[in-house]
C-alpha cells in the first residue's frame, strides 16, 4: 500500500477538494484507492450501512473513489455541541460529550485507535489517500496533532501541500509552512499545489520561478483555477459557494449557530427556479417562499437562539401567511409542542415549548438513533424510493391534536415498512399552510419531495433536474478529476503510486 496525504496551509484551503478529485482520478487509472481522515471535527456527518457515523466529507470521498463508506475512513469524529464540548464518535460509535482539555488528556490512547485503523488498510487497498486538518504547523498543537504529519510519518508515505491563493499571501503560505515542518517529515514532501485562482492564470506564469528560489527541492505541481460549479459537499459550513446557489424563488434555510448536516440543501442545485439562501435574521424571511429548519447539534440552545433573534416569531408568522415550513431532524423537533431533556443528553438540560406548528413532543434519551433507511414517497401520485439516514438523539411522539396531520412518507428498515415524519395542514383566517417534519437526512435527494415542496410554495418557474443527485455527484467528481489533470503536473504522483 502507498500512502499519500493532502495537507493545507490553513483550514478551507482545499484539502477535501483535492482528496476528492485525486480519489476520482486514481479510480479512473484503475487504482484501488480509499480515503482516510484520522480525526474530523464536523457536524456534517453520514451514516454507513452498518449504522456507523463518519464525517460527510469522507463519505463523499469514498464515493469518488468508488468504494462504500465505512467507519475506518474516519476513525475519530468530534461533533461540536456548544458549551466548549463535543460528542466523541469513535470508529463510528457515539461516545460521551467531552471537553477539549479532557480529550487531549487521552490523545495517545486515541492515537492507538488511529494507528490500528491505518494498519488495517495496509492489505486492503493500493493507495490510502489521507486528508489533514487545518495547518500541519500550528506550533502550539503539533505535539498532540494526530491528523497531519503523524499518520503519514507512521506509514512512511508522501504528502502534498495545498495553499489558498484567494486568502492572499500565497508565497508566504507555502514557503512559511514548508519552513516550519520538522526535518524528518519535510523529506516526505512530494510537492505543492496552489488552489482557488480567480481571473487570468497567465498573470501567475512566473510563480514557479519565485517558488523555486526559496523551495528548490519542493516541486510546484501547478495552480488550480477556482470553479464555482465544481464544489462538493461542504465539510464544515465554511464553503458558501457549496451551500448558496440558484436563482428564482427564495428558499430560506435557517443557519443555526450549531447547524448540522447543512448538505441537506444541496440537491436543490439540480433544479431551476429556486434560490437557496442561508439566513440568520427575521428580515431574511420576509421574501421567502419556503423556510427550512435543518439539523442542530444542540437543539435546545438553537431553539433558544431562534427566540432571542426573533426568528421563532418570524417563522410562526410566515406559516400564518401560508409559507410552507420544513423541519429536518433537530428542526423537526423544534416545530413540535414541547422538547424535554432532563439529563442534558443532547447538550443543554431543560424543558421548553416548541414552535407549536406540529403535533409532536420530543424527549431526549441517552441512546442515539443512527441508521440508514429506504425512504418511500408517494407525492404527486408517483412512488419514489431512495436511501436516507437518521442521526438523532430523542424520541418523538405524535400528540392528539385538532390540527389535520398525517405521516410525511414511509421508511423501510430490515424489510418492514412504517410511517415516518409528519405533514400538518394549518388553516388560518385567510390562508392555509403546510408544515413538514422528518428525521431523514437526504429528504431532498428525492425529486418528488422537491417537486412537492415547490408546488406548495407556488413556484411558477420551477423545473426539476433530469438526473438523480447520486448521478450528479459522480459527474461532479469526474469533472473535478479532469480539472486536476488539466492544471497540475501529475508525474510525481504517478511515480509514487506506481502508475505506468
Amino acid at each position: 500500500m502507498k500512502a499519500l496525504s493532502v495537507l493545507g496551509t490553513s483550514s478551507n484551503a482545499g484539502k477535501s477538494w483535492i482528496v476528492t478529485a485525486l480519489g476520482a482520478w486514481l479510480r479512473r487509472q484503475g487504482v484501488k484507492v480509499v480515503p482516510f481522515k484520522a480525526q474530523n471535527m464536523s457536524n456534517n456527518s453520514y451514516v454507513t450501512l452498518e449504522g456507523e457515523e463518519i464525517g460527510r466529507a469522507q463519505a463523499a470521498q469514498a464515493a469518488a473513489c468508488g468504494v462504500r463508506p465505512v467507519a475506518e475512513h474516519n476513525p475519530v469524529l468530534l461533533k461540536p455541541s456548544g458549551n466548549g464540548t463535543s460528542q466523541l464518535v469513535l470508529l463510528g460509535q457515539p461516545k460521551q460529550h467531552i471537553r477539549a482539555g479532557d480529550y487531549y488528556q487521552h490523545i495517545e490512547d486515541i492515537w492507538q485507535v488511529v494507528a490500528q485503523t491505518l494498519d488495517s488498510w495496509r492489505d486492503r487497498c493500493d493507495v490510502l489517500l489521507l486528508e489533514g486538518a487545518g495547518s500541519p504547523v500550528e506550533l502550539n498543537l503539533m505535539h498532540r496533532d494526530i491528523v497531519n504529519l503523524r499518520p503519514i510519518q507512521y506509514l512512511q508515505g508522501r504528502w502534498l501541500l495545498v495553499g489558498d491563493i484567494e486568502r492572499g499571501g500565497i508565497f508566504s503560505q507555502i514557503i512559511g509552512t514548508h519552513t516550519l515542518i520538522p526535518e524528518p517529515a519535510k523529506s516526505l514532501g512530494l510537492g505543492f499545489i496552489v488552489n482557488k485562482f480567480r481571473g487570468d492564470l497567465s498573470l501567475f506564469d512566473t510563480a514557479g520561478e519565485h517558488f523555486a528560489k526559496h523551495l528548490p527541492d519542493f516541486p510546484y505541481l501547478g495552480t488550480l483555477p477556482y470553479r464555482g460549479h465544481l464544489q462538493p459537499e461542504s465539510e464544515d459550513s465554511l464553503c458558501k459557494e457549496a451551500e448558496e446557489f440558484g436563482s428564482g424563488a427564495k428558499f430560506a434555510w435557517i443557519r443555526f449557530p450549531r447547524v448540522s448536516n447543512s448538505q441537506d440543501s444541496q440537491p436543490w442545485q439540480l433544479d431551476t427556479g429556486i434560490r437557496t439562501c442561508w439566513v440568520t435574521t427575521p428580515e431574511d424571511l420576509k421574501d421567502a417562499q419556503a423556510i427550512i429548519l435543518p439539523g442542530s447539534k444542540n437543539t435546545l440552545q438553537d431553539l433558544e437562539w431562534l427566540r432571542k433573534t426573533g426568528l421563532a416569531i418570524a417563522i410562526q408568522q410566515a406559516a400564518q401567511r401560508g409559507i410552507p415550513i420544513v423541519g429536518i431532524c433537530g428542526g423537526y423537533q423544534m416545530l413540535g409542542q414541547s422538547l424535554s431533556d432532563p439529563h442534558g443528553y443532547a447538550g443543554l438540560a431543560g424543558e421548553v415549548p416548541g414552535l407549536g406548528l406540529l403535533p409532536i413532543a420530543t424527549e431526549f434519551i441517552a441512546e442515539k438513533e443512527v441508521r440508514q433507511v429506504s425512504a418511500i414517497s408517494t407525492h404527486n401520485n408517483t412512488t419514489d424510493t431512495w436511501q436516507a439516514y437518521e442521526i438523532h438523539m430523542g424520541q418523538t411522539q405524535i400528540m392528539t391534536s385538532h390540527i389535520p396531520a398525517s405521516p410525511l412518507l414511509k421508511i423501510e428498515v430490515q424489510g418492514t415498512q412504517r410511517p415516518e415524519g409528519n405533514h400538518c395542514v394549518h388553516t388560518w383566517e385567510t390562508t392555509q399552510s403546510h408544515v413538514w417534519g422528518t428525521y431523514l437526512h437526504g429528504l431532498f435527494e428525492s425529486t418528488s419531495m422537491r417537486q412537492a415542496l415547490a408546488q406548495l410554495a407556488h413556484v411558477q418557474d420551477y423545473r426539476p433536474g433530469t438526473i438523480s443527485w447520486q448521478q450528479q455527484q459522480f459527474k461532479l467528481y469526474d469533472q473535478m478529476a479532469d480539472t486536476l489533470e488539466e492544471y497540475c503536473d501529475m508525474a510525481l504522483i504517478r511515480d509514487w503510486v506506481d502508475l505506468v
